[in-house]
């Protein structure tokens, strides 16, 4: 009978600690009280983990009997980890409080993609330069329409304006010239070749959750391309929580802007969508006659779908969509004026369609493997009065890759296939420039913890090309935090690119009379740089000030770079003779805060310099010495002001003169409320302009010939407007 007593006992106690096993908590932010939905809970030692539904609520069952540490986790906060004994008995959820990180310790929660691990910002030996959070949201309301703005305001990033009447630009890392600097979007490369000349003025922030930009060369994590840098635009991903974000703004210019963002994640699928429409006006504010900001019309669409068939496996699949048609030049013929003195235009037509599709497969807590592929199809056209360039770019990325993470190291290897074809189209008898290029790549990257204060990174990648051959390209990052105060990164590595006829002097003749690259005659340009960098932080007063430093040296070597030379009969070539193109320098960022107030300190000094046949001379369109000065005011969800000042040394221009220095200032400020605010900025107070003191054309209006653009041709803008968020 005893027995009997005690197996019933046992039976009912053991069923008791299984029903008891349900734990329910609700999670908030300490200083605010706001629910934290998209929040995760997990518990140590086991498989088991939890989001936060809407409402901020967990519910998680299955609980082993005992002791367990629960971790609960949401990006911006601190951790927070609770002990807590099975079986439980609750009434009601428990109420778990996070804390906001503290401003200088933010970027330490951020999580960069750009080098394909799942390492934070603090942790990575590579150097990585991130713009997320507030200064995204802040960089946005100066430039709502195009990233061309937020990419100028970072130190070492020049962007180079390439069209005088139509504002066509590149981007420049370090004085590199764009064609060596890769832009992708969540890994894919979608803006390179022909895509590339419109492409920083095509792509708006209100989407982005990141920018991540990686300076020196990245060849080895995405192929040919990155000698100078990567840039990487991280879009943002569904959360439980709905998001829905309108943005409204105008110009004194004349210019309009419409977005809006859409994103939420249900149970088993989640989506994102944006639409924009934005719209530009002639405007001429050195009454020249010539556009200083071209007449403009942009449509774009980017919906994306997410696929959680289980907490293992995950499918995305994106469609991009962009259409725009751009006119520039004489302002009389753009208002329908036109006669025999007034016929010079610029018109740019440009459609972008591509397809991202990611599948992503946890084998397990450790190992993971991604398979992705994206399909890019661009058409434009150039057209002057007297001439006509225009094709087609089809190009398709590929890859798959494994990755291994441990307590010690982080192992990612893959394979990808990058195929890009150019179709000129045939609208006069010079020689087509049509291309088709294949690449196939393997790589593999290590990332080793040697121990709590040194990390090393490597990598290897080895790429085929189908006209330039075998690449062989070594990599190696190291960081070592030396105490709580100090740490220092160094890293190095190979890059290569293929020769195409995109480039910045192409684009700023329109590609006229460019002959296409002898293949037989030309290799590809090959690279080899290296980048130092040390960081200082502090804090005193119990926070009240802050302080942090970064201090970067900078070298890179390009060996026979391909140069567009005269061959003739008005025709330009590629060619490559004997030299280097090489650039060394120094960037220094500084940040002060307190209380309230931030000041950010931005030098960049670049020595840039083209070796050609034992001659050289300093490279064209490179501030030697930059300034960047931002301070801010912020009172938390009220207020945001900001004064910016910017300094350019003088610059070499292609002609061989010089242009003088300038200094550019701006105001922002922003008022903000729970579900909208409202937002001015005054860019270029003192109304800067090249056409002030020096000309951006010879010959007459109607078949003008542009000098190099080295300062703003459009003055001062001011433009003001109203974010939405519900």
């Amino acid at each position: 009978m005893k027995k009997i007593i005690v197996v019933v006992a046992l039976l009912f106690f053991t069923g008791t600690a299984y029903t008891q096993n349900i734990y329910k908590a609700l999670i908030k932010d300490a200083k605010t009280n706001h629910i934290l939905p998209g929040a995760i809970l997990k518990v140590e030692g086991t498989q088991i983990h939890a989001v936060a539904d809407s409402t901020g609520l967990f519910t998680v069952s299955n609980i082993p009997a005992g002791k367990q540490l629960l971790e609960f986790s949401y990006t911006g906060f601190e951790p927070e980890t609770v002990l807590v004994t099975f079986p439980v008995i609750q009434t009601a959820p428990m109420l778990v409080l996070l804390k906001a990180v503290k401003p200088e310790e933010e970027l330490d929660e951020v999580t960069i993609s750009a080098t394909r691990g799942t390492r934070t910002i603090s942790s990575i030996p590579t150097r990585v330069e991130v713009i997320a959070g507030e200064e995204l949201d802040e960089k946005g309301n100066m430039k709502p329409g195009d990233i061309r703005m937020m990419l100028a305001e970072s130190t070492g990033i020049q962007t180079q304006q390439t069209s005088a009447i139509s504002g066509n630009s590149s981007i420049r890392i370090q004085g590199l010239d764009g064609k060596y600097t890769q832009l992708i979007r969540d890994g894919f490369p979608l803006y390179s070749g022909f895509s590339g000349g419109l492409g920083l003025l095509q792509i708006a922030p209100l989407d982005l959750q990141q920018v991540e930009v990686i300076k020196g060369s990245s060849s080895t994590l995405y192929g040919g391309g990155a000698i100078a840098g990567l840039v990487n635009l991280v879009s943002k991903k569904p959360t439980a929580g709905r998001q829905l974000n309108f943005l409204l703004n105008g110009t004194s210019a004349l210019g309009l802007d419409l977005s809006s963002f859409y994103a939420q994640k249900f149970n088993q699928t989640g989506v994102t969508v944006y639409a924009a429409y934005n719209k530009g006006t002639a405007y001429d504010p050195a009454a020249i006659g010539l556009t200083a900001i071209p007449e403009f019309d942009r449509f774009t669409l980017n919906p994306k779908m997410f696929f959680y068939f289980n907490k293992k496996t995950t499918l995305s699949a994106g469609l991009n969509l962009t259409h725009e048609k751009r006119l520039g030049g004489d302002l009389e013929y753009i208002k329908g004026n036109g006669n025999s003195a007034h016929t010079y235009f610029e018109e740019n037509k440009t459609d972008r369609y591509s397809t991202q599709v990611e599948l992503e497969h946890k084998l397990n807590e450790k190992e993971k493997i991604v398979i992705r592929n994206a399909v890019s199809y661009y058409d434009r056209s150039i057209r002057l009065p007297d001439y006509l360039f225009s094709g087609a770019q089809l190009a398709t990325y590929s890859e798959a890759n494994y990755t291994h993470s441990g307590n010690k190291a982080e192992w990612i290897a893959g394979l990808n296939l990058l195929t890009d074809n150019f179709r000129e189209h045939r609208n006069s008898n010079f020689a087509l420039r049509s291309y088709n290029y294949t690449t196939i790549g393997a790589f593999i990257q290590h990332t080793w913890n040697v121990s709590g204060k040194i990390v090393i990174e490597s990598g290897i990648r080895s790429d085929y090309h189908n006209d330039y051959g075998l690449f062989f390209l070594p990599r190696i990052s190291a960081l070592w935090k030396i105490d709580d105060h100090f740490s220092t990164r160094l890293s190095g590595g190979l890059g290569y690119k293929a020769p195409g006829i995109f480039t910045e002097d192409a684009e700023r003749i329109q590609f006229r009379n460019v002959l296409p690259v002898d293949v037989a005659n030309t290799r590809a340009e090959r690279s080899y740089g290296a980048n130092y960098d040390i960081n200082y932080h502090t804090a005193w007063f119990d926070d009240l000030l802050s302080f942090s430093v970064n201090q970067l040296f900078f070298y890179t070597r390009i060996n026979n770079p391909i140069l567009l030379n005269p061959a003739g009969n008005g025709n330009l070539e590629y060619v490559q003779p004997k030299g280097n193109l090489n650039t060394k320098g120094i960037e220094t960022n500084a940040k002060f805060g307190y209380r309230d107030f931030k000041l950010f300190i931005g030098y960049t000094m670049a020595d840039v310099n083209q070796e050609t046949r034992g001659n050289s001379t300093t490279y064209a369109l490179v501030s030697r010495h930059r300034l960047n000065n931002v301070l801010m005011y912020e009172l938390e969800d009220q207020w945001k002001i900001g004064a910016e000042a910017y300094y350019f040394s003088k610059q070499r221009l292609s002609d061989g003169s010089t242009g003088r220095s300038y200094w550019t200032a701006g105001l922002m400020a922003e008022k903000l409320w729970k579900h909208f605010s409202v937002f001015m900025n005054f860019e270029n107070l003192t109304d800067v302009r090249q056409t002030k003191f020096d000309a951006i054309y010879s010959g007459s209006i109607t078949s003008p010939v542009f000098k190099d653009i080295y300062a703003p041709v459009d003055g001062f803008v001011m433009n003001s407007g109203v974010k939405i968020k519900l």
